[in-house]
């Protein structure tokens, strides 16, 4: 893309957001100005955690903070965390539909301290339940699909029995707050994660299968740069039965690719469908790189896409300038579409 495309490509989501905040609806009382979702042969592409405006961001405590607190405030100060993520959460519902997003990762830390072994997190958690449901319930009525990628602490091949169990109790965890939210125990509301210690692919496969019913349902499965390429990956997921989130930066970082082109890059992508049950819900990630095709920093937008996403339904983009990427990938990717 030129820099002439580039810069009116941007003009554009500056035009966007100016009109949004007059035009827009404030209330979950206008949804309705939102259609649904509807099947469609482009790609949805999807928002990741936050905005790169200010727009959606979560707060958080530090656990070293939350240790300081006398047990006595506590429960007080994760509720008011809690509260006020879960009006962001609802507003970033809100940004997604005025940017005709529907696909949204929520950030894994949305509820922080809730998987403590105190288990005041939890109980306030709980106690919020109807609060939360309502949100899983707009989610469903505006069609916006919902996921989360638990964080690099959950290790399920790890040789150490207490990091797996850590690592369940965190998916469990994560599993619950999906429950909460009323989202479906498929993989239409996935948890995804990598396959962690490299080299153990029985131990994954074992541990996967003795999960719980409420993470196993969710559960997928990403290639990444070192520990397990796309191809050693997909055999866990075909034993394990579970899909496979294909990620073509992941896939030409580790293979040492000259391009997103390359046959094996499609030659994966089909591979991971195939895992899917239904492949209307296929999911695949997308980045390039910040200084080379190959840097595994991530770029601020997505100049360079596999040819064979086209037919991806859903894509989360991951890139630094977030809904600008978004915008900027539509622009120059998804026209005529």
């Amino acid at each position: 893309m030129s820099a002439v495309q580039e810069s009116k490509s941007r003009s554009r989501i500056a035009d966007n957001h100016s009109s949004n905040a007059q035009q827009l609806p404030k209330t979950r009382q206008d949804d309705a100005k939102f259609p649904a979702v509807a099947a469609t042969a482009s790609p949805h592409l999807g928002l990741v955690c936050i905005t790169f405006s200010k727009d959606v961001r979560y707060r958080t405590i530090t656990r070293t903070r939350y240790l300081e607190l006398p047990e006595n405030q506590r429960e007080t100060a994760l509720k008011v965390i809690y509260r006020e993520n879960l009006q962001r959460l609802d507003f970033a519902l809100t940004f997604c539909l005025r940017n005709s997003i529907h696909l949204y990762r929520m950030p894994s830390g949305l509820f922080p301290m809730s998987d403590l072994e105190d288990e005041v997190g939890a109980t306030v958690l709980q106690n919020m339940s109807a609060d939360l449901a309502k949100i899983g319930q707009r989610a469903e009525r505006v069609g916006i699909r919902m996921v989360l990628h638990p964080d690099q602490y959950v290790v399920l091949s790890s040789d150490s029995p207490q990091v797996v169990a850590s690592s369940i109790k965190i998916l469990d965890r994560h599993a619950r707050t999906l429950d909460l939210l009323g989202l479906p125990r498929s993989f239409w509301s996935l948890m995804n994660i990598h396959g962690g210690k490299s080299q153990r692919t029985d131990r994954l496969v074992g541990v996967i299968s003795e999960l719980p019913e409420n993470i196993r349902s969710r559960l997928t499965l990403e290639n990444d740069e070192n520990a397990y390429s796309s191809s050693e990956i997909l055999e866990v997921c075909q034993q394990a039965q579970i899909p496979l989130v294909f990620d073509a930066h992941h896939h030409i970082c580790h293979e040492n690719l000259e391009s997103y082109d390359d046959p094996s890059v499609t030659e994966m992508f089909y591979a991971a469908r195939e895992t899917w049950d239904n492949p209307d819900w296929q999911l695949v990630h997308i980045s390039n790189g910040e200084e080379a095709f190959r840097d595994r920093k991530h770029s601020e937008y997505i100049t360079a896409m596999p040819s064979s996403y086209s037919e991806a339904p859903w894509i989360e983009v991951e890139a630094k300038r977030k809904e600008e990427a978004i915008a900027h990938l539509r622009a120059w990717w998804l026209v005529g579409e």
